[in-house]
C-alpha cells in the first residue's frame, strides 16, 4: 500500500478573516493547494458559507478535494446584531471594534475542528494571532496569512519596535521610519490611531504583530521580484519565514474564476467589457476604493465633477448608497453616456484592470487592489484611507514609482480627508496625459511581466515541482526527510525568498516530525 493510502493526503485547514480583502486571497491560495492534490478545508460562518461554497463549486468539479466547514459566530455574545458575520455589515468603529472582538469567541470553536480532523497545518489570517495557542495544543503549525506586502510588514513592525511617531513635535511633522531601506517619511497624521495611541484596539493589534514573527512562517501575497529589498528584510532582519505566494489573483486563468472573486458583480461581466471593447487602449481611468471605504455624498459629488471637468473616460465602481442621497450633479449621466460608466456596487475588478483599455487605477490602496493592478501593468492614483494604506502608498509613489497621490494626509476608519474635484482632477491628468505618464506605464508593464512570469511554469511558485506532491511521509520519516532534502531544490540569487515549493516541502517534514511525537518550531 503506499503512501497516501496508508497515511492519506496532507490536510490543510485555512481560515480567513470575514472581509473582502482578507477573504478573496486567502480562498485563491486555498483553491490553489488544492488544485496541486492536497486536501483543504476552509472555515466560516453561516452567512459566508453559501458565496465560499459558489466560489469553489469548479474547483470540487475538477476533482479537486476542498470543502466548507462552517462554525457559529458569536453575534449576540459580542453585542452584534444577528447575522453581522463580516466586517463590511458593521455600521459604525463601535460595532466594527465589536466585530474585532467577537473574532476572539471563535478559538472554541476552532479548538473542536482541529481536535476533530487533526488537520496537517492551519493557515490562518493574521487577525486570528489566538490560532497559534489553539493549534500548538494538537501539535499542529499554525501559518499566518498577511492580507499585504512585505514593504508594509516590514514598516509596520519597525514602527511598533522603535515607535519614531513619540519623538515629533506635531502630528504633520515627518519623520524617517528607523533603520528600515529607503529613507521612507511618514507623519503621525498618516498612521492608524492604533498606532500612535493607546486605545481598546492597541492590544489586540500588538498581538498580532507579536504573532506573526513568532509563528511557524508567514504566507504573503506579493512576490520577489516586485519589493527584494523587503522580502529579505523582513526574513534576514526582522527574522520571521516566510513564502511569497503572489500575485494569487494570477493564478485565476478562467473568466468565471475572475468574475467571481468576492461577492456577484452587481454588473454583467459581458456588458462591462463590452463597454471597454469600443475604447482605445490606455483611454479609460478605473474608480474604485475597495468593500469597506463609504465616502459621504459630498465626496462623490467632488470625484464626478473632476470626471466632467477633466473630460477623461472612465469606469467608476461605488459602494450602494442606503441612505438614498444625491451623490451626482445633475444630468451627469446622461452627459456622459458612452463616456462613463457608472457600476453600482460590486465590479469584476481583475476583469477591468487586464482590458488594454484601462490606463489608469484611482484606488484606495487596498493590497489586493494595488497588487491586482500591478499584475495588470496599470499605474495608479493612491488615495489612501485605512489601514496599512498609507504604507503601500508609499511603495507605489516611492519605490515603484507607478503612482500619482491625490494628497490625502489624514488616516481615518472609513472616511478620510475631503479632496475637492481641482485636485482629483489634477492626479488623474498627471496619471493619463503628462510627460510622465509613459514612464510609468513603461515600469508598471516590466513589473507586470515579473509578476506573470511568477506564476508561470518554473516561475516563483515553481508549480510545476509540486504537481505531484501528494502526501504526508512513510513511517521511516528520517529517512525520508534526508531524502527529500538531498533532492529538495536550491533557492537562486535571483529568487532568495522561499516560495510555495519550499513550504510544502517544511509541512512534509513537520509532518513526519509530528507522526514521531513533536515537530519543529520555526528555524530561519
Amino acid at each position: 500500500m503506499d503512501v497516501e493510502k496508508r497515511h492519506g493526503l496532507l490536510h490543510i485547514f485555512f481560515f480567513p478573516f470575514m472581509a473582502e480583502g482578507h477573504s478573496i486571497p486567502l480562498i485563491d491560495t486555498a483553491k490553489l493547494f488544492a488544485s496541486r492534490g492536497l486536501k483543504v478545508s476552509i472555515i466560516t460562518t453561516p452567512v459566508n458559507a453559501p458565496l465560499l461554497s459558489k466560489s469553489i463549486e469548479r474547483n470540487r468539479l475538477l476533482g479537486h478535494k476542498i470543502d466548507v466547514l462552517v462554525i457559529q459566530f458569536p453575534c449576540v455574545e459580542a453585542g452584534l446584531p444577528e447575522g453581522c458575520e463580516r466586517l463590511d455589515l458593521t455600521t459604525s468603529p463601535e460595532m466594527g471594534l465589536n466585530f474585532f472582538m467577537a473574532t476572539t469567541l471563535l478559538a472554541h470553536p476552532l479548538e473542536d475542528l482541529l481536535k476533530e480532523y487533526r488537520p496537517n497545518c492551519l493557515i490562518a489570517d493574521s487577525f486570528f494571532p489566538w490560532s497559534s495557542q489553539v493549534a500548538s495544543k494538537f501539535g499542529i503549525p499554525r501559518i499566518v496569512f498577511a492580507a499585504t506586502c512585505f514593504f508594509s510588514l516590514c514598516a509596520a513592525q519597525c514602527l511598533r519596535l522603535y515607535q519614531p511617531y513619540k519623538r515629533v513635535s506635531s502630528d504633520s511633522d515627518p519623520f524617517i521610519i528607523p533603520n528600515f531601506p529607503g529613507e521612507i517619511k511618514l507623519t503621525r497624521n498618516q498612521l492608524p490611531d492604533f498606532v500612535k495611541e493607546e486605545i481598546v484596539f492597541s492590544n489586540f493589534y500588538r498581538e498580532v504583530k507579536e504573532a506573526e514573527l513568532k509563528s511557524f512562517g508567514v504566507l504573503v501575497n506579493s512576490f520577489y521580484e516586485l519589493e527584494p529589498t523587503y522580502a529579505d528584510y523582513y526574513r534576514n532582519v526582522l527574522g520571521a519565514k516566510t513564502w511569497h505566494i503572489g500575485p494569487i489573483s494570477l493564478w485565476n486563468t478562467n473568466i468565471e474564476d475572475k468574475a467571481k472573486r468576492g461577492k456577484e458583480s452587481s454588473m454583467d461581466k459581458n456588458k462591462c467589457l463590452q463597454w471597454l471593447d469600443s475604447k482605445e487602449p490606455n483611454s479609460v481611468v478605473y474608480i474604485c476604493f475597495g468593500s469597506l471605504a463609504n465616502f459621504p455624498a459630498s465626496q462623490l459629488l467632488e470625484i464626478a465633477m473632476a470626471l466632467e471637468d477633466s473630460g477623461q473616460q472612465f469606469i467608476w465602481a461605488v459602494r450602494e448608497n442606503k441612505n438614498n442621497e444625491v451623490w451626482l450633479p445633475e444630468g451627469f449621466e446622461e452627459r456622459m453616456k458612452g463616456k462613463g460608466l457608472i457600476i453600482r456596487g460590486w465590479a469584476p475588478q481583475v476583469l477591468i484592470l487586464e482590458h488594454e483599455a484601462v490606463g489608469g487605477f484611482v484606488t484606495h490602496c487596498g493590497w489586493n487592489s494595488t497588487l491586482e493592478a500591478i499584475s495588470a501593468g496599470v499605474p495608479m492614483v493612491t488615495w489612501p484611507l485605512y489601514a496599512e494604506q498609507f504604507y503601500n502608498e508609499k511603495l507605489v509613489t516611492q519605490v515603484l514609482r507607478i503612482g500619482v497621490a491625490v494628497g490625502v494626509q489624514q488616516w481615518a476608519r472609513i472616511v478620510g480627508d475631503s479632496v475637492k474635484k481641482e485636485a482629483i482632477k489634477k492626479a488623474m491628468t498627471h496619471l493619463m496625459a503628462s510627460e510622465e505618464t509613459k514612464e510609468m506605464r513603461c515600469r508598471a508593464k516590466s513589473l507586470a511581466e515579473m509578476a506573470s512570469k511568477a506564476t508561470e511554469e518554473g516561475g516563483g511558485l515553481e508549480k510545476n515541482r509540486v504537481m505531484h506532491f501528494k502526501g504526508t511521509l512513510r513511517v521511516d520519516a528520517a529517512a525520508e526527510i534526508q531524502e527529500r532534502r538531498n533532492t529538495a531544490p536550491k533557492i537562486s540569487r535571483k529568487n532568495q525568498s522561499p516560495s510555495l515549493q519550499w513550504l510544502f516541502f517544511l509541512l512534509i517534514s513537520c509532518t513526519a516530525h509530528k507522526s514521531h511525537g513533536s515537530y519543529g518550531r520555526k528555524t530561519n
